[in-house]
């Protein structure tokens, strides 16, 4: 006891007038983790609005420019509250017995108070919630590129609405939710299967279904503002440190290698696809290599925190070569118009993200990486590739059929060509 002091003294008094309550949160809730899942969550935000409004808006012809802008924000505004309501606890609560396919709970937030913490992390529910919302915000404003220039406002409204609670929330409660496939070890560090197999497969189906534009592809369709695609890619590129660095949910050596493999993965995939383009048709494009970044990007989602520098070169190298030649397959083989490609990158890239992912794994990546045989890990790997294609492509086409058949998809070939913004909006983003 010559060791105590009146120091010691007074921390004993402070520990027993505290309230249990400040001590839990005092003693989990870590602050350095919460800034930096805060600041992630700006960041994916920052992602669909403005970054993928303004990428896919210079994509587009003029005359549609703002109903991209128009439907990027709805849906921004649409999932938020879907969120809210209920579709936080179908994809992160506890389904009881049908946990393994769906969650529960948390309608209207209940049960998720003011210093509750999400379990197995230090953060508090809230910052987790909203971050998670961002995510569900940017998986169906990434499908809008597949039916661009041709859809209707309210079908996008309805699909969307529909779409989060039938697709998105049953993947995400799959893979991070506690349900059959995390049971299975199957890895996805930030997204592959939840945000781009699921937005890339809702986008082939939504293209078959609606049909292409009118005149595709003997007509020419050139983007109307390539410098407002360059910015939005560059904030995507920036958006998407948080996307895959805060999925650590911690301000962690984690986090540090995830935003690492993030960026050189980017940074090759648009080289690779510039390259590729150069060699076939001699001049590399602006376009080009923006979308060899987006590519990049999308490829390493899953695998971020999971891979090291080596695996993301490898990995950039291999989603800039193969979503290059996907989209030059897609468009002109199969003649789908997938307006904006988001198959091509999101889709084909979350699917090669997601088996190299068993390739490249690390185990001495901070507890993270490979546990398992690279063969056996690749099956796990396979099986959720699988089962995401089949249960997202069932019901977005069962969905798009209904809608087709009850509200219409398609405006008019009339309101198609005079443009979107002024047939569905009364507005025009342009001078005449």
């Amino acid at each position: 006891m010559k060791h105590f002091t009146m120091g010691n003294l007074l921390f004993l008094c402070l520990m027993v007038l505290m309230p249990v309550s400040a001590l839990a949160a005092e003693a989990e809730i870590n602050q350095a983790d919460t800034a930096w899942l805060l600041t992630a969550t700006v960041l994916v935000l920052f992602m669909t609005i403005p970054g993928l409004a303004f990428f896919y808006s210079g994509l587009v012809r003029t005359k549609n420019a703002l109903s991209i802008l128009m439907q990027c924000f709805a849906i921004t505004c649409l999932v938020s509250v879907l969120w809210v309501v209920g579709v936080y606890g179908l994809a992160f609560g506890n389904g009881g017995d049908l946990n393994k396919i769906i969650g529960g709970g948390n309608v209207l937030m209940s049960g998720i108070e003011l210093d509750s913490i999400r379990s197995l992390t230090t953060i508090p529910e809230t910052v987790f919630f909203m971050f998670q919302m961002t995510f569900a915000i940017i998986t169906p404003a990434l499908i809008v590129g597949s039916y661009a220039e041709r859809i209707k406002f309210s079908a996008v409204l309805w699909f969307t609405a529909l779409w989060m609670v039938l697709v998105y929330a049953p993947v995400c409660h799959w893979v991070w939710g506690g349900g059959w496939l995390s049971e299975r070890g199957f890895m996805d560090f930030a997204g592959g299967s939840v945000v781009h197999i699921n937005a890339g497969v809702a986008a082939i189906i939504a293209a078959l279904i609606i049909g292409n534009r009118k005149g595709f592809p003997d007509t020419a369709m050139p983007p109307h503002n390539m410098t407002m695609t360059v910015a939005g890619a560059s904030m995507l590129w920036v958006g998407w440190f948080g996307f895959n660095a805060g999925s650590a949910l911690a301000s962690n050596a984690s986090a540090g290698m995830a935003m690492t493999a993030t960026h050189i993965s980017a940074a090759v995939g648009s080289l690779a696809w510039m390259v590729c383009e150069w060699m076939m048709y001699r001049k590399p494009s602006v376009l080009g290599i923006v979308t060899g970044m987006v590519a990049g990007l999308a490829t390493i989602t899953p695998a971020s925190g999971y891979v090291g520098p080596i695996g993301a070169l490898s990995i950039g190298i291999s989603a800039g070569v193969v979503c290059f030649f996907a989209t030059q397959y897609v468009k002109r083989i199969l003649k789908i118009d997938d307006s904006l490609d988001v198959f091509s990158v999101h889709g084909i890239g979350g699917m090669l993200g997601l088996l190299l992912t068993a390739v490249f794994a690390a185990e001495s990546l901070d507890g993270l990486g490979l546990k398992t045989s690279i063969s056996a890990q690749f099956m796990t790997q396979l099986i959720g590739v699988v089962a995401t294609i089949v249960w997202c492509g069932v019901i977005s086409f069962v969905l798009l059929k209904l809608l087709d058949m009850t509200l219409g998809l398609r405006v008019s070939a009339d309101d198609e060509t005079e443009g979107l913004d002024l047939v569905l909006h009364n507005e025009r983003g342009y001078n005449l």
